[in-house]
């Protein structure tokens, strides 16, 4: 009996970003031959307030206002939810004109991190734009939410950028790490990354332990079957790593969330977080 493929989550809310994060999750559909869920979660703050805006008005008044107060937030619980839908069936619009066959659409209300913890079980990415609907201007700015998901998610977490472009050229950042291993052996055993080009790279000094790491990655690569090329860069890792990815013309940068020598318990790592807010590209992030 053959295993069902695991799905892919790609959450979509609205943003400049939804439709790139459609791209990207039809792109890994096709490669993979998993199903797309579409997830739209409605905020709690998106819910009907309860406020009683009645004070001491006399009693006819009284009762008159919360009728239309109650009407009122039923009214926008309905345009909340039809907007959710619609953003779906956008969504899924886009997969169904990339081929994508099988496609789910769930429209959720609650947090968003409590909801991708409930639903990624059974998935193989969780896939998010980098800046949310309420962020689209604010460049400098990593999404809360993104941040809160990365820490939370026990998955692989797919950052899409802006606009989708076809991959062909992957940049693992690698520093010997635990996550950064784990990134290593994800891509051997996934059918995304076969027939693409990989380049592994430490930012640092080639010392003999460096360069045993990246020579044993390469292996690993090369026995599924993989192309795989190694270099070590010196500098600080979020430039040097970026000016790589412009100057490489890589397309998907993958990395461990957590870095070889950080705490892991709270918070993610500097040099990931400044890769979110900076580089152009895609990141395809692992614990």
């Amino acid at each position: 009996m053959t295993e069902h493929p695991q799905k892919i989550v790609a959450l979509v809310d609205g943003s400049i970003y939804s439709a790139s994060v459609c791209e990207h999750a039809a792109w890994i559909s096709q490669r993979t031959n998993a199903p797309v869920e579409l997830l739209h979660v409605l905020g709690r703050r998106d819910a009907p307030e309860k406020t009683d805006f009645s004070g001491a008005i006399k009693l006819g008044a009284r009762t008159a206002l919360l009728e239309e107060l109650a009407q009122l937030d039923a009214q926008r619980a309905r345009l909340i939810n039809h907007r959710g839908r619609a953003i779906l069936e956008d969504a899924r619009a886009i997969l169904d004109k990339a081929g994508v066959t099988e496609i789910t659409t769930r429209l959720r209300q609650g947090d968003v991190v409590e909801t991708v913890s409930d639903v990624e079980k059974d998935a193989r990415v969780v896939m998010v734009g980098k800046r949310g609907e309420a962020a689209d201007f604010a460049k400098g700015h990593l999404g809360s939410n993104l941040e809160r998901i990365i820490r939370a998610s026990t998955r692989p977490v797919f950052v899409a950028s802006r606009a989708f472009r076809p991959i062909s050229r992957v940049l693992v950042a690698y520093d010997g790490g635990v996550s950064a291993m784990k990134a290593v052996d994800h891509i051997a055993r996934s059918p995304l990354f076969q027939g693409l080009h990989i380049h592994i790279v430490t930012v640092g000094t080639a010392t003999p332990e460096v360069k045993k790491g990246l020579e044993d990655a390469k292996a690993l690569m090369s026995a599924a079957g993989l192309a795989a090329e190694t270099s070590v860069i010196s500098g600080q890792p979020e430039t040097a790593l970026g000016k790589l990815i412009d100057d490489a013309q890589i397309d998907l940068l993958v990395m461990g969330a957590y870095g070889h020598s950080r705490i892991r318990t709270l918070i993610i790592g500097s040099t990931t977080t400044a890769m979110i807010r900076s580089c152009k590209v895609p990141i395809v992030l692992l614990r």
